[in-house]
C-alpha cells in the first residue's frame, strides 16, 4: 500500500542511527544535512556513545525512545545491522532507509548479513530502501537523509538512481542549472523497496510532474512493466539505462540469441511500456523540463526561423542525420512569408529573415510556420546582432506559443548577451538551448515518447480469422525430447510444433544415403533443396550443410558425399543422420523470426531481415509477447525491409496482414511454453503468393513447477480461461470473457444502449465525449492489476457489448474498486449479479483482500446489489454511499 512508503518520504520523525559528533564520519553528514535542510518533523540522533549530538538528546537505542519513530536511517557497519534491524521492529519502526555497504557486494559474508536483515525485516513487516545507497531527499519538507555534499532545490521532478556517485554528480550540476526535484532517491542495492514500488508512489504525487531512472540493473521485471505501463499515460518515465551486458549472446546456438543483445531487449521494452529511453544524462533533465513545458509533437517535421544562416544549415544537416525531418513549407505559407519578409530571406525552410530581422517578424514567421499542416514543431534560433534585442525576440516568441497546440523551442546563442533572453523564454514556458542540436535532440526524443505512448493505446485491429492451436501435440513433442535428453529439436519435431500453430513449414524428406536422397528428389521433382540432418549442428551454412538448387538426380548424389564429408570435417564428434530434402521454394524475400529467452524480461519476438546474411545486415526489431495486429505491425515496419514488404518500385508487396498474424500465432508459441529457450524460423520465405518456413530449429530446457500460467511472462496475456457462457431469465445466452483492446469499437457502442439515467448513475455525471482517449483506457488494461469482464451477445446480428464488470486494483493490489454497468434492456435478468460473483470470484482468486466502491445514494439498485453480496455500506456524504467486501 501506499501507506507502507509514506515514512520513506514524508516521515513525522527520523532516527538517524550511528549519528556522531566525529565530522569525518556518515552519520554527521547525515545530521548535518538533516538540519541544514530545515527538516520540519522531530530528528532523533541514536549512539551509544553520545548522550547529544548537534544540540539534540541522543539516545542509546531506538528501544529507548518515548515517541513512534516513522523512518529510521542506518549508517553502521554491516555486521552490525541485523542486530539494528531487530531492535527497530521491536520499536514498531515500519521503514528503514540503510545507507551501509558491505552486503551484496562483499561476497558470502556479506549476503549472509543480507539474508538475516531480511529475514527479520519479513518478520515485522518492515520495508527497507536500500543497503549501500546515498539516501533520500525530499525538499519539499526540509528533508535531506542522505551523505551527499550538497542538497537538492525543490522542484516537481522524481530522480531515482541506482548510483549513489552519480547522484552527488547530479547534485552539483542540478544546483548549478537551477533544476529542483520533488524526490531524490538513491535506491541501492534494491533488496526490497524496487523501482516499481517507486513508480507507483511517485505517479499517484500530486507533486511529481516526471519520474527519471538511472538504471543500471533490473530484478522484478513483471512488476516494473505492469508499473510502468499504468503510469506512462499520465506522466512521462524517462530512463537512462547503462551496464548492458552482451554475454550472453557468446553461447547462443540460433541467430536470434546472437542477435538479439540484452540491451536491445531493454529498449523494447521501455518502448512497450511507453517509456522515454535516453543516452545522455542531460537529456535526461531537458526532456522532463520541455515535456513539462510544451504538448508533445506528433511527428518528426520540424521549421526553423532564424536569424543565421550558418547555424541553421548545421542544424539542418543535424537534424537528418538524427532521423528527423526538415518540413516542407505549404504554397499558402511562403505565400505569406513573402509577404512579411525582405525580399532575400532564404524562400525555404529553414526560414532565415535575415541579420536585420525585427521581433515583429520573428513572432508573425513563427505564428506562420506553426500554422502550418506540415509542421509538426518549430525551434527559432537567434544569433545576437546590434539591431535586435534579444530579450524583445524571447517576448515575441513566449507570445506565440502560448497560442498552439505544437512544442515550440529556442535556441539563443552566445551568453553574457543572452542570459536575460533565457529567462523570459524558461519563465514563457519555452525550453531555452545554448546550442540548436540540443533543441533537436529533445525535440526527436519527445516525438520518440510520443509515438511510444501511441503505440502503447493503439486500438488493434481483430484477428484475420480465428486460430486455436493443438497445444496438447506440442507438449507431447516437447516431453518426449526432454524425456530423451534432447535440447535441440529435429526436424520432424519442428514440423509438428508448427502444424501445430498454423505455421506454413516446407515438407522435408530424411534420406540417409545418397540414393534415398535421389529417391526423394525424383519423387518431390526438381528443383530441390539438400541440407544436413543432424541434432548436433544448428548452423547449417557454417558446415557446408545447404546446397540449394539441384536440377538432377546425379547432382543429387554427389551433393549427399559433399555435405556429409563437409559436416564430418568442421564438428567431427557431431551425429549425422543423413540429409533432409525438400523442393525449393522460389520466394522474393528471406525473413527470420525468432524467440528467445532474456534473463531480466522472459521470452523476446525477433523480426526482420533472413537467410543467411541475417547476421551482416542485422536489420532487426523486437517486442515482447503477448502481440496483437497493431504490436505485430509496428515490429514489421521497424525494419528497413519493411518498405521492400510493402511493395517497391513496381515490385508487388506482401500480404502484410498475413505476416502479423503469423507473429501473434509464433508469440503464443513461445508463451504456452517456457521449455522453448531460443527458436529461429530463418528463412521465412515469403512473396506476394504468400509464405513458407523453409528452416526452423529451436532449442528446449525444462522448467521448474510454476504458480500460475504464464509466470515466465512480463506481461500478462489475454486470460482466456475466465471465457463462459450464461444464460439469461429469458432463456438468451451471453458470453462473459475478460475484456480486450480489441473491443474499443463495441464498448463505444455499448454507450448507445445505455440511457441518460444509467450513464450518470456509472459515471456520476454525463460523459461529454465518448472517444480513443477515453475508451482505451478501459479497454487497455493490465491483467495483472485489474480484470474488467464483458458480457458479449449478438444484437441484430452484430457482436455486441452489453455490461462490463471491473475491478481495479490499488497500487499494492491490496484492494480493489469495484465498478459495474448494464445496458437498460438486459437489466432484471439476473445478469448484473452472475457478473458480480463472477468478478468477486477472480478478485479472490487475484489475491485481493478487499472490494470497494462508492455510488450515488439515489442508485437504489447498486445498494440492493452491494447488500446481496456482502458489501458493508455504509453513508459517504450527503451524496454517496461507500461499500467494502472483505474476501
Amino acid at each position: 500500500m501506499k501507506a507502507q512508503l509514506e515514512p520513506f518520504f514524508r516521515p513525522a520523525s527520523i532516527a538517524v542511527i550511528g549519528a556522531s559528533e566525529n565530522p569525518v564520519s556518515l552519520g554527521h553528514a547525515v545530521m548535518s544535512n538533516m538540519k541544514k535542510a530545515g527538516y520540519q518533523g522531530r530528528l532523533v540522533p541514536i549512539n551509544p556513545k553520545y548522550r547529544e549530538v548537534m544540540g539534540l538528546k541522543c539516545y542509546k537505542s531506538v528501544l529507548d525512545v518515548p515517541e513512534q519513530i516513522e523512518l529510521a536511517v542506518i549508517q553502521i557497519p554491516a555486521k552490525l545491522v541485523p542486530a539494528i534491524v531487530e531492535e527497530c521492529g521491536k520499536a514498531g519502526i515500519k521503514a528503514l532507509l540503510i545507507l551501509s555497504a558491505g552486503f551484496k557486494e562483499a561476497g558470502e559474508k556479506g549476503h549472509a548479513l543480507l539474508e538475516q536483515v531480511l529475514t527479520t525485516a519479513r518478520e515485522y513487516n518492515i520495508r527497507i530502501l536500500g543497503p549501500n545507497c546515498l539516501g533520500i531527499m525530499n525538499p519539499a519538507i526540509g528533508m535531506n537523509a542522505t551523505f551527499a555534499s550538497r542538497g537538492a532545490l525543490p522542484g516537481r521532478i522524481a530522480f531515482i538512481s541506482q548510483s549513489g556517485a552519480l547522484c552527488a554528480s547530479i547534485l552539483d550540476w542540478a544546483t548549478e542549472q537551477s533544476v529542483g526535484f520533488s524526490y531524490f532517491v538513491s535506491i541501492g542495492s534494491m533488496t526490497d523497496v524496487g523501482f516499481h514500488d517507486l513508480i507507483e508512489y511517485m505517479s499517484t504525487d500530486p507533486q511529481t510532474s516526471s519520474i527519471l531512472i538511472y538504471m543500471e540493473s533490473l530484478t522484478d521485471a513483471r512488476k516494473f512493466m505492469s508499473a510502468a505501463r499504468a503510469y506512462a499515460r499520465t506522466k512521462p518515465i524517462l530512463i537512462l539505462k547503462s551496464g548492458s551486458s552482451e554475454e550472453g549472446a557468446k553461447a547462443a546456438l540460433s541467430h536470434t540469441g546472437s542477435l538479439a543483445g540484452n540491451d536491445l531487449v531493454f529498449d523494447a521494452a521501455f518502448k512497450r511500456a511507453g517509456m522515454l529511453r535516453v543516452e545522455k544524462m542531460a537529456d535526461l533533465f531537458y526532456c522532463a523540463q520541455a515535456l513539462a513545458m510544451q504538448p508533445r509533437p506528433t511527428g518528426s517535421r520540424l521549421a526553423i526561423v532564424t536569424n543565421a544562416g550558418g547555424p541553421a544549415v548545421l542544424t539542418t544537416d543535424y537534424l537528418i542525420r538524427k532521423g528527423g525531418k526538415i518540413a516542407s513549407l505549404s504554397p499558402d505559407t511562403m505565400k505569406d512569408l513573402n509577404e512579411l519578409l525582405s525580399a532575400n530571406w532564404s524562400h525555404n525552410n529553414p526560414v532565415d529573415i535575415l541579420g536585420d530581422g525585427t521581433a515583429e517578424q520573428f513572432g508573425r514567421s513563427l505564428r506562420l510556420c506553426l500554422d502550418d499542416p506540415g509542421v509538426d514543431a518549430v525551434l527559432v534560433i537567434f544569433v545576437p546582432q546590434a539591431i535586435t534585442p534579444p530579450d524583445t525576440v524571447a517576448w515575441a516568441v513566449v507570445h506565440e506559443s502560448q497560442h498552439t497546440d505544437k512544442p515550440v523551442f529556442a535556441s539563443w546563442m552566445g551568453e553574457a548577451d543572452v542570459t536575460k533572453a533565457w529567462e523570459i523564454l524558461e519563465q514563457g514556458s519555452v525550453p531555452a538551448y545554448r546550442f540548436p542540436e540540443s533543441a533537436v535532440d529533445v525535440f526527436l526524443l519527445m516525438n520518440d515518447y510520443a509515438r511510444n505512448l501511441e503505440i502503447l493505446y493503439e486500438t488493434p485491429e481483430e484477428v484475420p480469422e480465428a486460430f486455436t492451436p493443438d497445444r496438447q501435440k506440442v507438449r507431447e513433442v516437447i516431453d518426449r525430447a526432454l524425456e530423451e535428453g534432447r535440447s535441440q529439436l529435429d526436424r520432424e519435431a519442428m514440423t509438428d510444433i508448427l502444424d501445430a500453430y498454423e505455421i506454413p513449414v516446407t515438407r522435408v524428406v530424411h534420406a540417409a544415403s545418397a540414393k534415398e536422397a535421389v529417391s526423394a528428389a525424383d519423387a518431390m521433382g526438381y528443383p530441390v533443396a539438400m541440407k544436413i540432418d543432424s541434432p548436433d549442428i544448428s548452423h547449417k551454412t557454417d558446415v557446408g550443410g545447404v546446397v540449394l538448387d539441384i536440377h538432377h538426380p546425379d547432382i543429387v548424389g554427389v551433393t549427399f558425399d559433399r555435405i556429409m564429408a563437409s559436416a564430418k570435417a568442421a564438428l567431427p564428434d557431431a551425429r549425422l543422420h543423413g540429409v533432409t530434402v525438400e523442393a525449393m521454394a522460389s520466394k522474393r524475400y528471406e525473413l527470420m523470426i525468432g524467440a528467445k529467452q532474456d534473463p531480466v524480461f522472459g521470452p523476446v519476438i525477433v523480426f526482420g531481415m533472413g537467410g543467411v546474411s541475417v547476421e551482416v545486415f542485422k536489420d532487426l526489431q523486437m517486442a515482447l509477447p503477448p502481440l496483437n495486429m497493431s504490436l505485430a505491425r509496428h515490429l514489421v515496419q521497424g525494419t528497413k525491409i519493411f518498405k521492400l514488404l510493402a511493395g517497391y518500385r513496381n515490385m508487388p508487396g506482401v500480404d502484410l496482414d498475413a505476416i502479423y498474424f503469423l507473429l501473434i500465432r509464433f508469440a503464443y508459441l513461445v508463451m504456452d511454453f517456457p521449455e522453448i529457450r531460443e527458436m529461429d524460423l530463418n528463412p521465412f520465405a515469403v512473396d506476394e503468393h504468400g509464405g513458407v518456413v523453409l528452416d526452423a530449429r529451436m532449442m528446449i530446457s525444462p522448467v521448474g513447477a510454476t504458480n500460475r500460467p504464464y509466470e515466465h511472462l512480463v506481461i500478462s496475456p489475454y486470460p482466456s480461461q475466465y471465457c463462459k457462457i450464461f444464460t439469461l431469465k429469458d432463456g438468451g445466452e451471453v458470453k462473459l470473457r475478460p475484456i480486450k483492446p480489441e473491443d474499443e469499437p463495441m464498448e463505444a457502442k455499448l454507450f448507445d444502449y445505455l440511457s441518460k439515467e444509467t450513464i450518470y448513475f456509472r459515471f456520476f455525471g454525463y460523459i461529454p465525449e465518448v472517444d480513443h482517449e477515453f475508451l482505451s483506457r478501459f479497454t487497455q488494461i493490465d491483467y495483472d492489476r485489474e480484470m474488467a469482464i464483458v458480457a458479449e451477445t449478438e444484437v441484430n446480428g452484430q457482436r455486441s457489448i452489453i455490461g462490463v464488470v471491473r475491478v481495479v486494483g490499488d497500487n499494492w493490489n491490496d484492494g480493489a474498486e469495484f465498478a459495474i454497468v448494464v445496458a437498460d434492456a438486459w437489466q432484471h435478468q439476473g445478469l448484473g449479479s452472475a457478473m458480480a460473483d463472477y468478478i468477486i470470484q477472480i478478485a479472490r482468486e487475484r489475491g485481493f483482500n478487499r472490494l470497494y466502491a462508492s455510488f450515488l445514494r439515489s442508485n437504489t439498485a447498486m445498494d440492493r446489489l452491494f447488500r446481496s453480496k456482502g458489501f458493508q455500506v455504509r453513508t459517504e456524504d450527503a451524496h454517496t454511499n461507500y461499500g467494502e467486501l472483505q474476501l
